[in-house]
């Protein structure tokens, strides 16, 4: 029988969802704050390895957490932790049926998938010119 008087949203109320959506907004944030001191750490004083340069964006991800430097490692898995974060927190501010949180959510998602697109596009034109570079001597 269905109960159509019920305010439960999946198991929680919207409330819970709401409160679910702070803390991870909370935590995106100060991971975005991590992932951008790391991320000028990794740029000024971490040797990409050869190997890496040239390659795919996946594979240079790949390569990153598996046998990288441990800074452009950590730098690489919190990337992909702020990405999924991101897509958690939309799924949330739906379950939490707030329109405002909605938008900003969906917003900082298409954000952190912006930053993600123009970091890896800027990597592969820096490394191919550096192989046109090293390839034209």
């Amino acid at each position: 029988m269905l109960d159509t008087g019920s305010t439960e949203v999946r198991n929680g109320t919207r409330a819970t969802h709401l409160e679910i959506a702070r803390r991870t907004t909370l935590g995106l944030g100060i991971t975005v704050v991590v992932q951008y001191a790391l991320g000028m750490w990794v740029n000024l004083y971490v040797t990409v390895p050869a190997r890496d340069q040239g390659g795919g964006f996946l594979t240079a991800i790949g390569r990153a957490l598996a046998n990288g430097p441990v800074a452009l490692g950590i730098h690489a898995g919190l990337g992909l932790l702020l990405v999924l974060g991101s897509i958690s927190l939309v799924v949330r501010s739906v379950l939490s049926r707030n329109r405002a949180l909605i938008v900003l959510s969906a917003v900082f998602l298409l954000a952190v998938l912006g930053v993600a697109l123009i970091c890896a596009l800027i990597s592969l034109y820096v490394a191919g010119r550096g192989s046109r570079e090293v390839a034209s001597r």
